[in-house]
């Protein structure tokens, strides 16, 4: 079986161009995570979510060992057979979704305790029973345990968090099974504090790690803030390993960070904005719903190859999102993850072809141009 490995391609700046080798595939990087959630990616077939070049997708430790169970995934073949996704899987460790979806949780040395937002009944998520239900899950890339700093924090509270989630961490890798072709990430935390954010990715280079993840950030601190601490903490991280910004997020801010040195990325907002009726495009956001939709019988976008836009017309996905057809959260999630994948593609491209600022330049200056004008 292959060995979980990274292989840098190319560099144009700080920006990589990569390939993840995993058990179950490679991973093209710069790369975008399309989120599974519970096991689907919403709306969405999964031979639809590979069509649009998506590589690998996200599944959540947090819903999934609520719902339908770990043991029980595992039973059935693991979290691949279970969802049939063929591809690689990567799996957060739930330490996000502890924090902000349980009513009441206590958190210990130990791990946290809490009431789950389904039935109300009490669970304890520890580093390694984390690890454990990743395992059984099947995941590719496994996701060390740790705590996600609120923001904004103090620097009391953000080091008390650190140091916390630094041990947690120790303790993910020591339970974490290695072998052939399947990843242990570790996670920098630190808030906005730049000395915390180094001494956490010193820690975890310490113990060792398959790939680094940044967390506790796209947490409302800020576009600029972000930027000012990847600037800082993308340095400090291994070059041979694979650097992946969690919860990364709208187009600007994944170039932004690309030109920084971050490798991966996942969100929910492509697929949330699709079931709500926003599409993102190459200029910018557009709102399906508003009425200078109603009689344009243009494509969404010419220049994309899914249905939504080589099919049907403006007009028609905007009475689909009025009338609140299931077609229209279908059509624009596949839409938004179509364009969430040409934008990987294009930016691997222009590394890959020492051209990244020529392609910044033009990201931006379409984005700014906004949608094209009404008919």
């Amino acid at each position: 079986m292959t060995d979980f490995g990274f292989e840098l391609i190319a560099t144009d700046g700080a920006a990589r161009r990569g390939r993840v080798s995993t058990a179950h595939g490679v991973i093209d990087t710069p790369a975008f995570m399309p989120v599974g959630t519970a096991g689907t990616v919403k709306a969405m077939l999964p031979q639809s979510v590979a069509g649009t070049g998506a590589q690998i997708v996200l599944g959540n430790t947090y819903h999934l060992m609520l719902r339908p169970g770990a043991e029980r995934v595992h039973k059935l073949g693991g979290l691949h057979k279970f969802m049939d996704w063929p591809g690689p899987i990567l799996t957060d460790s739930g330490g996000f979704q502890v924090m902000s979806l349980s009513e009441i949780r206590k958190i210990t040395e130990d791990g946290v305790r809490f009431r789950s937002h389904i039935d109300g009944s009490y669970h304890t998520l520890t580093p390694e029973r984390s690890i454990e239900i990743q395992n059984l899950l099947d995941a590719d890339i496994t996701m060390a345990f740790d705590e996600c700093t609120p923001y904004p924090a103090t620097e009391k509270q953000a080091r008390d968090s650190m140091e916390l989630s630094m041990r947690w961490a120790k303790r993910s890798k020591d339970a974490f099974e290695d072998r052939p072709g399947y990843g242990l990430f570790g996670i920098v935390q630190g808030s906005v504090y730049e000395n915390q954010r180094l001494e956490s990715a010193a820690a975890l280079k310490e113990i060792g790690f398959h790939g680094y993840a940044v967390g506790g950030l796209a947490v409302g601190e800020g576009q600029q803030l972000m930027f000012d601490t990847l600037d800082y903490t993308c340095p400090a991280l291994p070059a041979d390993k694979p650097h992946y910004l969690m919860g990364v997020g709208k187009p600007g801010d994944i170039v932004g960070a690309v030109a920084r040195g971050i490798d991966m990325f996942d969100c929910v907002l492509p697929t949330r904005s699709g079931r709500n009726g926003q599409a993102w495009t190459r200029r910018g956001p557009v709102n399906v719903k508003n009425a200078r939709h109603a009689e344009d019988p243009r494509p969404l976008d010419a220049e994309c190859p899914c249905p939504a836009c080589t099919q049907f017309s403006r007009a028609y996905l905007n009475h689909l999102v009025k009338a609140g057809e299931i077609l229209a959260m279908m059509l624009v999630t596949w839409h938004n993850l179509t364009y969430y994948q040409q934008l990987m593609a294009d930016l691997r491209a222009a590394i890959e072809g020492g051209t990244f600022q020529a392609y910044l330049a033009q990201f931006n200056a379409l984005q700014a141009e906004g949608d094209i004008e009404p008919l």
